[in-house]
């Protein structure tokens, strides 16, 4: 086991999280947490109508998955991500590697990587 923590953030596609969720799965990184988000990036914005008005959608929405691991390598927890993510389109996401400098378990007390 490494002493290194780290959190990968990652925002994706709301269609594509069951994927994602299964290739995390498979590489033994079960543990996340998904919010629901909105944001813009590359994705081109979308121009609409509604009562005979344009207006235009420039925030996407997608979902944020966290995923904070000490036992598996980050790398394999990006891999995952960018499998299950991946469709080739602009607005598949973006993934960042976080340090944890530390981690507590509230119920035990315990910290750093056993507390993950």
């Amino acid at each position: 086991m490494t002493d290194e923590i780290k959190m990968v953030v990652a925002m994706v596609r709301p269609d594509k999280l069951g994927d994602v969720k299964e290739s995390l799965a498979e590489v033994g990184a079960p543990s996340l947490t998904v919010t629901n988000v909105s944001g813009r990036g590359s994705q081109p914005a979308k121009k609409g109508q509604w009562r005979g008005e344009e207006y235009v959608v420039d925030l996407h929405q997608k979902v944020k998955i966290e995923c904070v691991v000490a036992d598996i390598p980050a790398d394999d927890v990006v891999d995952a991500i960018q499998e299950g993510a991946h469709t080739g389109e602009p607005g598949d996401g973006k993934i960042f590697v976080i340090d944890v400098e530390d981690a507590i378990q509230v119920r035990t007390g315990e910290r750093g990587p056993d507390a993950v």
